[in-house]
């Protein structure tokens, strides 16, 4: 049975109608194709006819820690690193994050943005969508002991860049964290803070991108030397 949200985009979006057949991931990693049986309202119902494991998700999972911007610009982020393969976001507060709210109005952004993420990874055909967390501050994601093979932070004051990182690193990467500030950047000691938990710092060229930018750009590029951006479909 599918959701009421999903059975009004079967009926009222695509148009279809019991009989036809559709294709369904499940969020997880497997496909489905399914006969449509009925759809009435906000409720469908289908027969699973085949079943099989997606081939769409990269085998680098990159959780992108984001400092919140304003606006919507959130929205744009989330959409985008989903399509570019992300499996976790971790909205942060800094020091210079503009935007402050009461923790139950962050719950209600922390769930619009996870609707944005599960829109992205259908349009683009994820099977896998990625997890939206409640936002926490820099401080707790320093302490949080991440278990990853390469944390990074970028920063617009370090010299070295993000490839000239990447190259030096000998290792077998297929988990990393990656944290990214918000307008204005990260300050100098919640830099240094991470630096101290293990964090590399990398810049993204001569070039000060926008926080919206800087966050998707540098995931393609992890995604193009760690995972499959740029590989042949299966």
């Amino acid at each position: 049975m599918f959701d009421a949200e999903e059975a009004h985009h079967l009926a009222r979006v695509l148009r279809l109608a019991p009989g036809d057949t559709v294709r369904v991931v499940d969020g997880r990693g497997m496909e489905f194709t399914v006969r449509l049986e009925s759809i009435e309202g906000r409720r469908a119902t289908g027969t699973i006819l085949a079943r099989a494991a997606t081939r769409t998700e990269s085998p680098l999972a990159i959780t992108l820690a984001q400092g919140i911007p304003k606006g919507e610009k959130m929205e744009w982020i989330v959409r985008t690193v989903t399509e570019l393969g992300v499996v976790r976001l971790v909205p942060l507060l800094t020091e210079r994050t503009i935007v402050r709210l009461e923790p139950g109005r962050w719950r209600e952004r922390a769930r619009r943005w996870q609707r944005v993420a599960k829109e992205a990874a259908k349009q683009c055909g994820r099977a896998v969508v990625p997890s939206v967390e409640t936002p926490r501050s820099i401080q707790e994601l320093a302490d949080s002991g991440w278990p990853v093979d390469l944390a990074l932070c970028l920063w617009e004051g370090e010299r070295r860049g993000l490839l000239e990182v990447l190259d030096a690193e000998k290792g077998t990467v297929t988990s990393l964290l990656l944290v990214v500030g918000p307008e204005g950047g990260l300050a100098r000691r919640e830099v240094e803070m991470l630096e101290k938990r293990g964090f590399k710092l990398a810049g993204l060229g001569p070039r000060i991108l926008r926080t919206e930018t800087a966050g998707p750009a540098a995931v393609a590029l992890l995604q193009a030397r760690f995972g499959d951006l740029g590989a042949p479909r299966p």
